[in-house]
């Protein structure tokens, strides 16, 4: 079954204050399985726009992904978040297709690489040599999709009518395909037929929420966001 995944961007007009939103997320993500691929890091916008933080979160299915969002524990953290920041936030649903074939992709690194591709296609039919051109650079540099198209649903602010999201073995990697001469090639064909903004995003390796739990209470203790105990590190 596909996955399901929040791409949330994000500009932070009140960083101090939007930690108080990281911290009281912690619940729904833990309750609905929740997985942070990317959670800022660093980024290289290389066609278009995107907002200053970005993030990748996967969960099991695209209906667990928006009963999240939906949930009364996602909802009561929401507010702390639109107090600080502007957001065009969209949840999509995973691919489950053909992948493109990779003979020797490079070397995975301890944090992945993604691109994050939103597409309005103008000319349908002049875009399909363009899927097939992509197919030999991704494959060289190990790239996965997570996303290819497929059910959408804007949540906040507004998104393009077409969601990609590729993994690759290293943020490195990620860079390396999209100036390749195979890719800038395939992006020659590509030319004039849609408008696309393409973050490139070093992936999360940071401490995990534990699936399933959910916290009573914040205790008090050490850490100054108040994090529940739980989590052994403050994953800001």
């Amino acid at each position: 079954m596909p996955k399901g995944y929040w791409i949330p961007q994000i500009d932070i007009s009140n960083p101090e204050g939007y930690k108080a939103y990281m911290a009281a997320t912690t619940p729904a993500h833990g309750k609905y399985h929740g997985v942070a691929l990317v959670r800022g890091g660093k980024m290289q916008v290389v066609e278009g726009y995107a907002r200053g933080r970005c993030v990748l979160r996967e969960f099991p299915d695209y209906a667990t992904a928006l009963a999240c969002y939906r949930s009364a524990e996602y909802q009561r953290a929401r507010p702390l978040r639109l107090a600080h920041s502007e957001c065009d936030f969209v949840i999509v649903e995973g691919y489950d297709g053909p992948q493109p074939a990779s003979d020797t992709p490079p070397p995975r690194a301890s944090k992945k690489g993604y691109w994050i591709g939103q597409i309005d296609v103008r000319d349908a039919e002049g875009y399909k040599p363009y899927m097939i051109a992509n197919q030999a650079p991704f494959g060289e540099f190990g790239a996965r999709y997570l996303v290819r198209g497929g059910r959408q649903e804007v949540m906040e602010g507004k998104a393009r009518s077409r969601i990609v999201v590729l993994e690759f073995p290293s943020y490195e990697a990620a860079l390396a395909c999209y100036n390749s001469p195979g890719y800038r090639a395939a992006k020659q064909i590509r030319a004039g037929k849609g408008e696309a903004d393409i973050v490139v995003i070093e992936g999360y390796d940071g401490p995990p929420v534990t699936p399933g739990y959910i916290p009573a209470r914040l205790e008090q203790h050490s850490c100054p966001h108040r994090c529940p105990r739980q989590i052994p590190i403050c994953g800001w």
